[in-house]
């Protein structure tokens, strides 16, 4: 009896040493020790709580920079038909019924006329009539437009044209979908959606694709998703337009006591912290402590304010209570940003378990306290 109350006061004392001590081994670590020294003057970062009486405040502060391209164009239509540019190619037959004709030999009612490349001016030279300008006009007008020159000298000319598109008519689609490669625009009403539809879809290993248009200098972005939920924002392609499919940028680091520390891709244009632990795999049953779930961020210095128009400092601990209904609700109006690190700080208990199964380890003893007391 004497040896089990000499091995229990042991086990006491060893436990208490062991939980003054505070620090234990630990996969993540505690709230208070993320946030410790916040509360000084010149603590290099400023704790922020998120519930309902501050989102409207954290809200309106400014957004870190998106890495993602923005600005997209509106949708413009146009014509139904194609256009003729500098570059493409036409093929010309020129019938001629008349006794006599300038252009066909004695017996010859037609005269063939082989890839005639529009110049840079917009203009093709023909015989007899020298040059004219179609650049901008469809093969139907076009056609028209020669066979009233060479009406002039030919009476009964009759004229049939062919169109071959060339690089001004032509778009690049160049990754991200099943088949990339360039693309005769079939009209000048010929769209984004078209093009990646014409290019086989999206490939389906993309996370939250962006869709980026090239035009000229100038780089646009949107999102798959938003694209084809407005179609006010299909664009309308012109020829040299280049046009690729690439994941979405955005990432938030997910650490401490969840079920996935990893760098974790944005999923949706906007993620919020509910979300986020969503995507992390939610907490550790055993290890989480879901009152201290902190979303560690970095600002820009000249997002720093002190009128509370913006961050006080540019470090900010966010501090999210999932105990509580209005922590809950408040964690999904609280929007994720590019490269926020969400960290779920672990329960202080874990801590004192551990120190007695250390405790244990120390005095040696294999069986449970309830054995003891036997």
């Amino acid at each position: 009896m004497i040896k089990k109350t000499g091995k229990l006061i042991l086990l006491s004392a060893g436990i208490s040493v062991l939980s003054a001590c505070g620090d234990g081994p630990a996969s993540a670590p505690r709230a208070e020790q993320v946030i410790s020294g916040s509360e000084k003057e010149d603590a290099s970062f400023a704790v922020f709580p998120v519930n309902r009486d501050t989102l409207p405040q954290l809200s309106s502060w400014p957004k870190k920079a998106n890495p993602n391209p923005t600005g997209w164009l509106d949708r413009v239509r146009g014509p139904s038909s194609p256009q003729i540019q500098s570059g493409d190619v036409l093929d010309l037959s020129i019938w001629d019924n008349g006794d006599s004709s300038l252009l066909a030999q004695a017996g010859q009612k037609v005269v063939e006329l082989k890839s005639i490349r529009v110049s840079p001016e917009g203009e093709v030279f023909l015989p007899y009539v020298d040059r004219v300008y179609i650049a901008n006009m469809s093969p139907d007008r076009a056609r028209a437009t020669i066979q009233d020159k060479f009406s002039a000298i030919i009476p009964s000319a009759q004229v049939q044209l062919r169109h071959e598109a060339g690089r001004q008519n032509s778009v690049d689609l160049i990754s991200g979908v099943q088949k990339p490669g360039a693309v005769v625009m079939p009209d000048r009403d010929f769209t984004v959606l078209s093009l990646i539809a014409q290019g086989g879809g999206i490939s389906k290993d993309l996370t939250n694709p962006q869709i980026r248009l090239m035009r000229g200098s100038k780089l646009y972005g949107i999102s798959a998703k938003r694209l084809m939920k407005s179609p006010s924002l299909d664009t309308t392609l012109r020829g040299g337009d280049k046009v690729y499919v690439e994941n979405d940028e955005r990432y938030f680091l997910s650490l401490g006591a969840t079920n996935k520390q990893a760098q974790i891709p944005f999923t949706d244009d906007k993620l919020n912290a509910l979300d986020a632990a969503s995507l992390a795999g939610g907490l550790k049953d055993t290890r989480a402590n879901p009152g201290g779930v902190l979303i560690l961020r970095d600002y820009d210095a000249k997002h720093v304010r002190s009128d509370g128009t913006g961050p006080s400092k540019d470090r900010i601990v966010f501090a999210i209570d999932l105990t509580t209904a209005d922590g809950l609700f408040s964690a999904g109006e609280f929007l994720i940003e590019d490269r926020d690190v969400v960290m779920v700080t672990e329960s202080s208990l874990v801590n004192n378990s551990v120190a007695v199964r250390m405790a244990y380890d120390l005095l040696g003893i294999g069986t449970r306290v309830r054995d003891l007391s036997n």
